[in-house]
């Protein structure tokens, strides 16, 4: 199948370089910065663009870009390509994106991962979530999805804005949980390296038990002297101290 990447970031870079390897065509790679798409196209063996027009004709225009970006140059995007099968990755944008675009033939193909450029993607173990506008569409989506990852599951558009908000808070707001450690542990000269085997076994239970099941720490216990002495060390930190409170109360309703 004939791909056009439209975007080069993060997510482009990984499922960019995956979709090649499964045998597709990729006929070019676009980015409003030349530098970023030329980055990538290397990769994948096309010609790079910074203007959408210049875009080469292609089975599948795979759109790639921050959901301001997609928002904003779907007409563009869409505009004398309507046959082509249009896709975007975004996980909070619906799908009916494309039809006020004008596109005909369209559909959703979101990868939940956290992507990085140059990361190694364990592809297979990537959920993969599809939707189309019709049960043809959605057979190619469904297609393609199955060349990244080996677990494809259809969802509506509503269900995946969910999904994404679960994601927000599984890896980008524990992820900020790590980043205020870090600054916590900087002040005693710690390295945040000492948290790692901590980091990996909180991961390794939830894969055999409920998060909720594995929740451990004083305020699953209620202890309220330990949480005390927490909030008098993060006098000096009152966001961290609100956010400490915050969600010791969600995790015992008691406190």
């Amino acid at each position: 199948m004939r791909i056009a990447l439209i975007g080069a970031g993060r997510v482009a870079s990984c499922m960019g370089p995956r979709l090649r390897q499964a045998g597709h065509t990729v006929t070019g790679v676009y980015s409003r910065t030349l530098a970023n798409a030329e980055q990538l196209a290397k990769v994948v063996g096309a010609p790079a663009f910074d203007c959408l027009d210049s875009v080469p004709e292609a089975d599948v225009y795979l759109v790639m870009l921050s959901d301001d970006a997609l928002l904003q140059l779907a007409p563009a995007i869409v505009k004398g390509r309507e046959k082509a099968l249009f896709l975007h990755t975004a996980g909070s944008v619906p799908m009916d994106l494309w039809k006020e675009a004008g596109a005909k033939r369209y559909g959703v193909l979101y990868a939940m991962q956290t992507f990085s450029k140059g990361a190694d993607i364990d592809w297979p173990e990537v959920p993969v979530f599809v939707e189309g506008c019709n049960p043809q569409e959605l057979r190619i989506v469904t297609s393609l999805a199955s060349d990244l990852s080996g677990k494809v599951t259809e969802l509506s558009s509503e269900g995946r804005k969910k999904l994404h908000v679960a994601a927000v808070f599984t890896c980008n707001f524990s992820n900020h949980m790590y980043a205020i450690a870090e600054k916590l542990l900087a002040t005693e000269g710690v390295p945040f390296s000492v948290m790692l085997p901590l980091v990996r076994e909180t991961a390794r239970k939830v894969e055999g038990m409920s998060p909720e099941d594995a929740q451990t720490g004083p305020a699953v216990r209620g202890d309220r002297k330990v949480m005390d002495q927490h909030l008098e060390l993060l006098k000096e930190y009152p966001e961290y101290a609100e956010l400490y409170r915050l969600i010791s109360t969600d995790i015992n309703k008691k406190i």
